[in-house]
């Protein structure tokens, strides 16, 4: 689930190789001081027990005998990298290369990594091209070398250009002394969830690791963050749980949970859903989804349709590649599916972020050209669905440390990220900072409000489609919640909109946004939905029907509207409707009149040509006579300009 972990093993692994270089290199010790070469020996056998201290001493003594002792140096160095005292390392290092240019050619090889690692990116450059003027060098190192250049080349570049970057940390409420990490956000901005990773409590008999990984949630009260609690089981458990994203209407959480008795890898994918106020259960993806080996990071899509997580799994590009399985019809999920060489390298790519415009992907990688070690990039789909090269969001986001699980706020303006930078709460904790313009997803609002029965008040589960006006394509499809009746939509700006709210024995609810050539910051749609009972007199304005001003042609938009009304009698076979026209009273009556008569006549006959009986339809327009609202404004006469259906007969 957390980095880290990996990263201590491979330095234990460089460590060791590192020694065994120094001590088998093809060449002879080069200290005549038998002394200085007995402390040599020494060191070499504590390191090789681990015993890094004891070591280093060994060798302080030894160089201090003979300071021209250049393998006393260069196991210093290993020693001081280990122990992640890299300026001490970088300067063993260099004293070898004082000593003898020409004496073990790696040493270039290594310094250069070191100061790629802490950012002294011109001293890098100089030893990484000094490496590569040897002869028979590997071709992997070789490699490494010319891509760690660029990344030289680009790091230099975008210390001398930073972009604007001014991190505030989130505050006592969230951050505490332990690790906090891995955030989430639901579309409202109003829960915040995020992993803690602190010491294990007294009564746990979990074993492994000292710590614990757990999820803690904030929700927001006049605009401030409520101090932060653990989520309960069961959700939580005694093992570790973390790496979590939540759906835009905060009503699942799919998370990332390790050696459980259920899983199938190291780490798998599992989703728990809130009903009320409760959690159900966690349910692992499955086999189908989850591998033997390291699956984590999720984040869902807000259209719910479309999982992204981080995977070590076997036929990837590189050491951890990004994947996505999507919602198949059925309601299962699909075989997951590598996004590919733009997005995925040899190296790892990490932290999946999906902002809720379905088109901008933020994700870490230490593949792409960057800092140095992890960098956080985007990516935008193109007009075929395509992901386009990904574009390092720049220094100082990016530093030469690693730089990882960046969320994005639905309004697209503020990223939330966990660093451990000097002056925080504790060893980790959570920041927020304002994206600036080129970096910023597509703006995106949403509707928030409750679904009720419109007679008894009762709170109701019912579904919702959000569709595309201009291709009826589907964008979103969820349910309201089944105790509070709760919803959440996200709406991404420059489209127009068709909403259904359906039940089975109510009649539907339609509205329509136009959020077409929006720009600018825009509000939420804050809308609580009643739906009625299937009765006798009960009526249903189709917000979705549209016809070509001053006629009664319809638009290719209305299809949409349609169908849905075309299902629901199909669905509801006893019933018979009217349709009905309606109009402002602006002109004529006589002309209204007809008008209104002959768009009510029009549907009718659509439904008619779809295989409705007749029995089952009457159509009659009422011109201006029966307003809904006023005609003394613009709003207020399209709220008159209508058409509707009622229930005539059951």
């Amino acid at each position: 689930m957390y980095i880290k972990k990996y990263i201590l093993l491979i330095s234990i692994l460089i460590l060791n190789l590192n020694s065994c270089i120094a001590q088998n290199k093809g060449y002879n010790i080069t200290t005549k001081s038998k002394r200085a070469e007995k402390f040599y020996i020494k060191a070499l056998n504590l390191t090789n027990k681990r015993c890094y201290i004891d070591a280093e001493t060994h060798l302080k003594k030894a160089i201090k005998i003979d300071n021209k002792f250049i393998e006393a140096y260069l196991l210093l160095g290993d020693i001081f990298h280990y122990l992640k005292q890299d300026e001490e390392a970088i300067d063993a290092y260099k004293e070898t290369i004082n000593i003898s240019p020409d004496f073990f050619p790696l040493k270039y090889f290594i310094i250069a990594n070191i100061e790629l690692s802490v950012g002294k990116y011109e001293d890098a450059k100089k030893h990484y091209r000094a490496y590569l003027n040897y002869p028979e060098i590997s071709i992997e190192n070789q490699k490494k070398c010319e891509d760690n250049l660029k990344n030289c080349e680009f790091a230099i570049n975008a210390v001398k250009n930073p972009v604007p970057f001014k991190p505030v940390n989130i505050g006592d409420s969230i951050n505490t002394k332990n690790r906090e990490y891995s955030p989430t956000l639901t579309a409202d901005e109003q829960t915040f969830i995020f992993t803690v990773s602190r010491a294990k409590d007294k009564y746990t008999n979990f074993q492994g690791s000292k710590e614990e990984e757990d999820f803690y949630i904030s929700i927001k009260n006049n605009n401030v963050w409520t101090k932060a609690t653990k989520m309960r089981p069961p959700v939580n458990t005694h093992g570790n749980e973390g790496a979590g994203s939540i759906s835009s209407d905060g009503k699942t959480l799919f998370f990332t949970a390790c050696n459980r008795s259920d899983g199938y890898g190291s780490c798998d994918l599992y989703y728990s859903k809130q009903t009320g106020d409760n959690w159900t259960k966690p349910v692992n993806l499955g086999p189908h989804i989850n591998s033997n080996k390291w699956d984590s990071q999720p984040c869902i899509s807000s259209d719910n349709k479309t999982i992204y997580f981080a995977s070590a799994r076997n036929k990837g590009k590189g050491n951890m590649d990004i994947w996505e399985t999507t919602l198949m019809p059925d309601g299962k999920w699909g075989t997951p599916v590598n996004l590919g060489d733009i997005i995925n390298t040899k190296g790892k790519e990490m932290s999946p972020f999906i902002h809720p415009d379905g088109q901008t992907l933020y994700f870490a990688s230490d593949g792409h050209t960057g800092m140095g070690k992890m960098d956080i990039f985007l990516s935008r789909k193109d007009k075929n669905g395509n992901w386009t090269k990904p574009v390092n969001l720049g220094y100082p986001i990016n530093t030469c440390a690693d730089e990882n699980n960046m969320i994005v706020n639905t309004s697209g303006e503020i990223a939330c990220f966990s660093s451990d930078r000097f002056g925080g709460k504790g060893k980790e904790d959570l920041y927020q900072f304002l994206l600036y313009e080129n970096i910023r997803p597509q703006k995106v609002t949403y509707m928030k409000g409750i679904v009720f029965d419109s007679h008894t008040k009762t709170k109701i589960k019912a579904k919702f489609e959000l569709m595309d006006l201009e291709t009826g394509k589907t964008i979103v499809q969820s349910f309201s919640d089944p105790v509070n009746g709760e919803f959440l939509i996200c709406l991404p700006t420059n489209k127009n909109y068709a909403l259904n709210v359906s039940k089975k024995e109510y009649l539907f609810y339609s509205e329509n946004f136009s959020l077409k050539n929006y720009h600018s910051k825009i509000s939420p749609f804050l809308k609580n939905i009643p739906l009625k009972q299937i009765k006798i007199g009960e009526t249903v304005v189709l917000k979705n029907i549209f016809f070509e001003t001053a006629k009664y042609d319809l638009k290719i938009e209305s299809k949409i509207e349609l169908e849905k009304l075309i299902q629901f009698l199909k669905n509801n076979p006893q019933i018979k409707i009217e349709l009905s026209g309606h109009t402002d009273n602006t002109g004529k009556k006589d002309y209204n009149q007809n008008l209104s008569e002959n768009r009510a006549k029009t549907v009718y006959n659509y439904l008619i040509n779809k295989n409705i009986t007749k029995q089952r339809l009457s159509y009659k327009g009422y011109g201006d006579t029966k307003p809904v609202d006023t005609n003394n404004t613009e709003q207020g006469k399209a709220n008159n300009r209508r058409t509707e259906f009622k229930v005539i007969e059951k």
